[in-house]
């Protein structure tokens, strides 16, 4: 199972610019947890990494959250882009797992899941959605959930479709 911090660093540069690049315009609060997480670390004051052209602060950003002691906020931009931008997705795969759901997000998950089910709901997002993402979201899901369903686990291991 792969962490946050770790995703960033198996993702493409382009998804992780879009997913920074989308969170800035429309998510303001998560975005700038992000960027005094950054400053922190990087031991900057946050006006001057504000300051810096968007560009140089998206680089320095991406950088800083491949690292093991960024996986809050990493798992934050992570979570925050999913339910913004990728909802649908999100709302197909519980819909088709039959758990129930506020628009994509769940209250309670089963301690397990059936494979074929698993199987056929990830067969539907694979289908429907970008390769990438459907990665990003499926190692998310089971890392920021806390359950531990076995099979999914083995999917993403073993399933060639689902490799970065």
């Amino acid at each position: 199972m792969l962490t946050s911090y770790e995703l960033f660093g198996f993702m493409s540069p382009e998804l992780a610019r879009r997913i920074l690049e989308d969170t800035a315009t429309d998510n303001k609060e998560i975005y700038d947890a992000t960027l005094t997480s950054v400053a922190k670390v990087r031991r900057v004051r946050l006006i001057f990494l504000k300051r810096q052209p968007r560009n140089t602060r998206h680089n320095m950003v991406l950088q800083t959250l491949t690292r093991p002691g960024f996986e809050e906020a990493a798992a934050g931009l992570i979570r925050g882009w999913l339910l913004k931008h990728q909802s649908g997705m999100l709302k197909h795969f519980l819909d088709n797992l039959k758990i129930q759901h506020v628009d994509g997000v769940v209250d309670d998950l089963p301690e397990n899941i059936e494979d074929d089910i698993l199987t056929s709901a990830v067969d539907g997002l694979l289908e429907t959605n970008e390769k990438e993402i459907v990665i990003l979201y499926l190692h998310a899901f089971l890392s920021m959930n806390g359950m531990g369903w076995a099979n999914l686990e083995n999917m993403l291991t073993s399933d060639e479709r689902l490799q970065f």
